[in-house]
């Protein structure tokens, strides 16, 4: 039963850059929501619920390889599989 529960909530942080050691596309595919200071959010690059951040494109800017500039914006994390339907298990910090 331990292990359906870890399968069926987001690892503690995760980011949509393939660059990053913690991208995971097979998870990234089955569609991730993020709640942040208690509003949905569809633009997250990386979160970490553990540490209570987000990372966020600034703008249209990019640095010169071509990468989006984030910030980092901190508050209250929530993340849960849009695949499990609409009321899936939501990890966040306790």
């Amino acid at each position: 039963m331990t292990e359906k529960s870890t399968n069926d909530t987001p690892p503690d942080r995760m980011s949509v850059n393939p660059r990053s050691e913690y991208f995971d596309g097979e998870q990234l595919q089955r569609g991730v929501g993020i709640k942040f200071k208690d509003r949905v959010r569809t633009d997250i690059e990386e979160y970490c619920i553990s540490e209570g951040w987000v990372r966020v494109q600034a703008g249209k800017t990019v640095d010169r390889k071509g990468n989006p500039l984030t910030i980092k914006l901190t508050g209250p994390v929530e993340a849960w599989f849009e695949d499990l339907g609409d009321n899936p298990p939501v990890a966040k910090k306790d």
